[in-house]
């Protein structure tokens, strides 16, 4: 995706010069992928004191944000860790935004607990996050069956009974046919977790992408401009949901235009560390031949190229530093980790992101958990010291095909 380039700006104070950088460790721009109307003011790099602050960078994915759920609450128990930012879009975006508001009312533990409560409602609300199967004819077979062990691919929607028949409703009919009334469950369950006044005055710096329909541009929400309706524009599917107008301007799910946004990250906090928890595959083994496998692949592909993007033009100043070219002295050194389990995440299909069935959220915050404690147990103390994600061999260098493709 393209992105206009912004006006020059002054960078934060940096850090005292230090040696050439590590693999790991990303040269940023004082010019990011930024809207010239999406003004961030930088903000001064203290040294830090306590413990070791990160930046959060939280993807998008319907109810696969119950990983990302599972990461914040390893992240939140083992408590090594402070927050700085966090920068979230569509799932990301909701789960940043009730671990902000539960931040501010009870610490770490007040956190845990609202994001429990939040997915605990998700999982209590069929088609919340879609218009997915959730009742007989179209729900699946076993979903009175609650003490069964599913084998993972039983949460894929698209192998359910009839299915087919919703899939080719939701690709002839817009949401303002089907749903000219434009209730949308979301907005409730949000109202019950989210108290907008917490995210604007809060101790954690939020920050949550949506795309502009008219311009597709990123559009990032902060501050001030955080609100219930900025929440719901970034998590808005325009297959299934009537677009969000604030202000004047309708947005789609922030995706399109950043799953999620680093740069908000670079250029509104003062962390030199970022932690990237990432739900969407870059790799699906195989060639989809259905439809629906074309589609849902082309999605993932589409949402996926923003972050990709991004990381492409850090790497571009990466190599720039490496080779003098550019001073080190002006540029805000990122140390980049990130929380994934693409192996993990695989059996689930893009059809799972719309199922809020409780045994799938489980399923997946377990995954987000190990996952996080994988990293927590490798890498905790290489934050405020190193990155520990090189860029190149993660989001740009080609990957040979997976066996059996």
């Amino acid at each position: 995706m393209n992105r206009p380039k912004s006006a020059p700006s002054r960078k934060p104070k940096a850090p005292p010069r230090r040696a050439a950088p590590a693999v790991s460790e990303v040269a940023v721009p004082p010019v990011a992928a930024q809207p010239p109307a999406e003004r961030i003011e930088p903000v001064e790099i203290a040294e830090p004191r306590g413990p070791a602050t990160i930046d959060l960078a939280l993807q998008g994915g319907g109810s696969h944000g119950a990983f990302t759920w599972g990461v914040l609450d390893a992240l939140l128990e083992d408590g090594r860790l402070g927050f700085d930012g966090v920068s979230g879009t569509s799932a990301g975006a909701m789960n940043a935004a009730v671990l902000a508001c539960g931040f501010a009312r009870g610490g770490r533990d007040g956190a845990r607990a609202a994001l429990r409560a939040f997915w605990n409602d998700i999982g209590s609300a069929p088609g919340c996050l879609g218009a997915a199967p959730s009742s007989a004819p179209f729900a699946s077979p076993f979903a009175q069956a609650p003490q069964i062990a599913w084998p993972a691919w039983l949460f894929n929607t698209d192998i359910w009974p009839m299915y087919g028949v919703l899939d080719a409703m939701w690709r002839s009919l817009s949401p303002y046919q089907f749903n000219p009334l434009n209730l949308n469950p979301l907005r409730r369950i949000l109202d019950k977790h989210v108290d907008p006044a917490l995210l604007r005055d809060g101790p954690l710096k939020l920050f949550v992408t949506a795309t502009a329909v008219s311009t597709g541009q990123p559009k990032v929400f902060s501050g001030a401009e955080l609100s219930i309706d900025a929440l719901l524009a970034s998590a808005c599917l325009p297959q299934m949901v009537q677009a969000i107008e604030i202000d004047g301007e309708s947005y789609w799910d922030g995706g399109f235009a950043g799953n999620p946004a680093i740069w908000p990250l670079i250029y509104g906090t003062g962390s030199l560390d970022v932690l990237l928890v990432q739900i969407n595959p870059l790799v699906r083994p195989g060639v989809p031949t259905r439809a629906v496998d074309i589609a849902d692949r082309v999605n993932e592909i589409t949402f996926n190229a923003s972050l990709v993007a991004e990381m492409r033009a850090i790497a571009f100043v990466q190599k720039l530093v490496r080779q003098h070219k550019v001073s080190s002295d002006e540029y805000k050194l990122l140390r980049l980790h990130r929380v994934a389990d693409e192996d993990g995440l695989a059996p689930y299909d893009a059809s799972s992101k719309l199922n809020t069935d409780p045994r799938l959220l489980q399923a997946l915050f377990d995954l987000g958990r190990a996952a996080a404690g994988r990293w927590l147990a490798e890498h905790a103390g290489d934050v405020g010291v190193r990155g520990t994600t090189a860029i190149e061999p993660v989001f740009l260098a080609p990957r040979p095909a997976p066996a059996g493709t």
